[in-house]
């Protein structure tokens, strides 16, 4: 089989596991939260949403075909997809953080070289690397700040698990939108994440208000 044979291959499975856990993630997002269709289909998004970041990351590296581009937005949207999953594990005061760590400081040295890279080695600045390079540092740097009280993280778990795997999925909608040119020029960018963002701060909202209502029940 020829190399360009197995890139084209690669692109496929790509578009395939991509296309599955836009769905995916849909019926998770539409379902009710913690009933038994959320978790199989968040599941399902989480796997295909990591193997389409894998074959980007891989096919961005390849002989005429090497990207910094997407292969630093294979690394921004893994890094959201990842963290929103492992979230479910800080209920457990015990976890061990390391490979948490691990994860946050790749994605704050990936942030980093995202800003840095069009200035330094095209002397421009490219608007998409930079906010999202921004975005990535601010969430990765704010992990480490939670890493350092545990009980804090316990407390937040919830929050951080719907912010980050709602973010995996505007990486996803945002790929999907951008490759197949349905919002023109930068704006499909964008667009998305914009709408993203305010579904996610009505979901805080929605939690802090439960979570307020609780606390006076109890009182």
């Amino acid at each position: 089989m020829e190399k360009e044979q197995l890139i084209q291959i690669l692109i496929y499975f790509h578009a395939l596991f991509g296309g599955i856990a836009l769905l995916s993630g849909f019926l998770s997002l539409a379902s009710k939260k913690g009933k038994n269709i959320h978790k199989k289909s968040g599941k399902l998004f989480y796997y295909t949403m990591l193997l389409s970041a894998l074959t980007a990351l891989i096919i961005s590296s390849l002989p005429k075909h090497e990207s910094p581009f997407l292969f630093s937005i294979g690394l921004f949207s893994s890094y959201f997809t990842i963290t929103g999953y492992r979230a479910l594990q800080f209920k457990n005061k015990s976890i061990n953080l390391k490979t948490d760590k691990i994860i946050s400081g790749i994605m704050i040295i990936t942030g980093i070289l995202m800003i840095l890279y069009n200035p330094l080695v095209n002397q421009k600045i490219n608007i998409v690397l930079t906010v999202l390079g921004l975005v990535g540092l601010i969430f990765s740097t704010r992990d480490f700040l939670l890493f350092q009280n545990k009980s804090k993280l316990q407390r937040v778990w919830l929050k951080l698990h719907l912010g980050k795997m709602i973010g995996g999925y505007i990486s996803a909608t945002t790929a999907f939108i951008v490759v197949n040119q349905f919002i023109p020029s930068i704006y499909g960018w964008f667009i998305p994440g914009t709408i993203g963002g305010f579904y996610i701060v009505y979901w805080i909202r929605k939690l802090n208000n439960k979570q307020n209502q609780a606390k006076i029940n109890l009182e």
